[in-house]
């Protein structure tokens, strides 16, 4: 029987709005939650990261979402991860960070691309226009559409959220496909 009495549901609500998890317990500007972001990001990264002239922050952001949130590794690195190191397998989880985001993942005819930095130090060898067009219309430079990629999904991020992805991976050790 559903519980129609709303008394309930209003003051479940007003204590989420008060706890740290909702909207109503930071005692700043809502920066912390970023900051925390950036902090466990830099982190996460299974790759060491060149922070010579790049935004830190944008960087922290970058592999948070990358690495914590999108799972691009999952598509992007063949294989996802190192021998003995496939938490599906129930075995503790190991990157493959030897190939990290190197792409050669096949979706039947679709293999993933490489998205790790070319020579010079743009990942996929795209300036950020490129990658923000791609992120957000699905659009290849030819015109034709990315298929498997969810961009239908990414394409909401927010400005700031694409430009510290574009900026991780410019972070990044290039590399190549596996086997």
């Amino acid at each position: 029987m559903r519980d129609s009495k709303p008394g309930r549901w209003v003051v479940l609500g007003l204590s989420l709005l008060a706890s740290p998890l909702g909207g109503c317990g930071n005692d700043d500007d809502g920066n912390d939650t970023e900051k925390e972001r950036i902090e466990k990001g830099l982190t996460l990264s299974p790759v060491p990261l060149n922070l010579n002239g790049k935004d830190r922050d944008l960087v922290g952001l970058g592999s948070y979402i990358v690495n914590a949130q999108a799972a691009c590794n999952d598509c992007h690195t063949h294989p996802p991860f190192s021998p003995g190191g496939d938490p599906f397998k129930g075995e503790p989880e190991r990157i493959n960070s030897e190939h990290f985001l190197a792409g050669g993942m096949a979706f039947g005819p679709i293999v993933s691309p490489n998205i790790t930095p070319d020579a010079s130090g743009r990942p996929a060898g795209a300036d950020f226009e490129e990658f923000e067009r791609y992120m957000r219309t699905g659009r290849e430079e030819n015109g034709g559409l990315l298929q498997v990629m969810p961009w239908p999904i990414y394409r909401n991020m927010s400005d700031r959220e694409l430009r510290a992805i574009y900026e991780y991976l410019r972070a990044i050790p290039s590399a190549q496909p596996g086997p």
